[in-house]
Parts: C-alpha cells; structure tokens; sequence
C-alpha cells in the first residue's frame, strides 16, 4: 500500500514556546506533499525535518490569524530564491489572499514562479482541490473569525489482478486495463470469466481531517464520520473551560467527545496553550472518553 503519512511541524498555539512552533503539517501521499497551514517558522522546520521543498506544490491556509499563516512570505521568498519555476497554489479565504497580495508586491516582485490563489468560502463543505491521488474538502469550523478544516481523501485504487488468474485464463495485455475497471474477459470461445475471479480489491481509500481552531460544535460530524485519523484541536483543559470558550478554543476532553460522535479511527490532538508545560494531560483526559488518541509533536509522523 501506498504511504499516506502527516508530518507534525508545529503543534502550539498562538504564542511560540521553546517546546512548540506554531501549526504547520506536511501530507504526504504518492510522493505528493501539501502543506496544511504555515506558522512562523515553518520553512526551519521543513528543513529541521528533510521536507523535500520540490514536491511542495499546494499549501492549505485555515484562517487569518498569524500562528496559521506568517510563515508564508519567508516560504515563498526562499522557493523564489531556490530557483523554483512550477506554480504554487494556495488555498485560503479571501482575507489571506488580501495579507499575501500587499506582501508579494512589496517583497516578491521578481519571483521566477507564479502564486497562485485558489480563494475558499471557510462557511462551506465543498471539494477545493482535486488531483490523481486525492479530494480536499473544506470542512466549517466556530471560531472567532471565518475557520476551516480540511479534509484529505484519497481515491479509490483500481483492483489488482491476480497473475495467475491471468495466465491460467491467457487474458492479453490489452484486456488488462479493462478488466482493472470492471470489465469481464470473454475468452475465443465465448465463455466469460467474472472479473472478481481475475482480480482482488484493493484497500480502501484512506482519510484525514484536519480541524483547527475551533470552539466544541458537533455540525462538523457528518463531514468527518467515520475517518481514519482526526486532528483536532486541544488547546485547554478542561479545567480552563472558560477561556476555551472565551476564545472560541476547544479542549482536550471535547475534543475526545467529537472523535466518539463520528466515530473516527484514530484522534490526534494538538494547537496546545503555552501555559502548559506537561502536554500528558491532554492524553490522560482525553483518555477518558476516547482510547485511541495520540499527542502531536514537533517531528511526529502519523502513517494514515
């Protein structure tokens, strides 16, 4: 099977810490890499952690808050400054469009490449990007400003053919790519050969959603039922409940409450507060309502 992976640059929140950079992640699948937010600092991290910068061609911005997106420039100057030719497209709401633009005139007025805006409507679920290897999907999120998440599914793979099948039955190579779509083989005989004794399905297709900054809403369940990794935002424990709400923020144990909604595979959790110092905790009260959680880290891979 094919790596489907997540690459934790930064996992804290909006003040940097020694411990934590701000959020930044790098997906990674068939070789493709799609960068999901970009805090300060994010092309050190890229470089702490080997992200190849060539096969970087998609950036997904959730908001305009800084810890999301003042990474950017630096980024897009030093692919500029790399010699990069290919376009590099950025998908974001319109207020990050509007940040971008006024800095790309000031400081990036002779980049070999073109930036290329793909503007996202954050209060809709809607397919933004599409390729040969997966579907992005915005997913709506309560937060202080216009908030989305983002939704990675992969496509489904066609069957594989099953060789001794194949040569038991002399199908030609040209029948192949027929049968691999769903077509039976009908042999010079007329006799037809079901195209499930020629082949074997293929695994499902994968799932990964990220959720950012947001305050506890259960209407984002329908669009990440059932997937096989959620990362969701824990900034506070629930013992500082009333600053998560304050600051339209979740906690670790919410967090867990809607990993059990719908029923996810795996919950990550992250985007932690610099007031803590012990990270444990959110895993221990999380724990408590939802078993399979994971705590993001600077350099975490996460296999999907």
């Amino acid at each position: 099977m094919t790596d489907f992976k997540v690459l934790i640059l930064g996992c804290g929140s909006a003040t940097p810490t020694i411990c934590h950079a701000p959020t930044a992640q790098v997906v990674e699948l068939r070789n493709k890499l799609y960068l999901i937010d970009c805090g300060e600092g994010t092309q050190l991290q890229m470089r702490r952690y080997k992200v190849h910068f060539k096969r970087l061609n998609h950036v997904f911005i959730s908001h305009l808050h800084g810890d999301h997106c003042f990474g950017l420039p630096g980024l897009i100057s030093t692919f500029g400054m790399l010699g990069r030719k290919g376009d590099l497209f950025i998908h974001c709401p319109a207020e990050v469009e509007a940040f971008l633009s006024a800095i790309l005139v000031q400081f990036c007025k002779e980049l070999p490449y073109k930036v290329c805006f793909n503007v996202i409507d954050p209060n809709r679920h809607e397919m933004i990007m599409e390729d040969r290897s997966l579907c992005v999907y915005t997913i709506p999120l309560k937060h202080r400003i216009p908030t989305c998440g983002f939704l990675f599914r992969e496509k489904p793979s066609e069957p594989h053919i099953i060789r001794e099948m194949i040569d038991y039955y002399n199908v030609p190579l040209r029948e192949i790519p027929k049968i691999k779509q769903g077509a039976d083989f009908v042999t010079e005989d007329g006799v037809v050969i079901p195209h499930n004794r020629l082949t074997r399905p293929a695994a499902l297709p994968r799932s990964y959603a990220f959720c950012s900054d947001t305050s506890y809403t259960t209407s984002i369940i329908p669009y990440i039922q059932g997937v096989d990794c959620l990362y969701h935002e824990s900034t506070f424990l629930e013992k500082d409940m009333p600053r998560a709400k304050e600051t339209f923020h979740s906690t670790a144990l919410q967090a867990a409450k809607i990993a059990l909604k719908a029923g996810v595979k795996q919950l990550v959790l992250g985007h932690y507060s610099a007031r803590y110092n012990d990270i444990h905790s959110f895993k221990t009260e999380s724990e408590t309502t939802f078993p399979k959680v994971v705590l993001s880290n600077e350099g975490l891979i996460i296999r999907i």
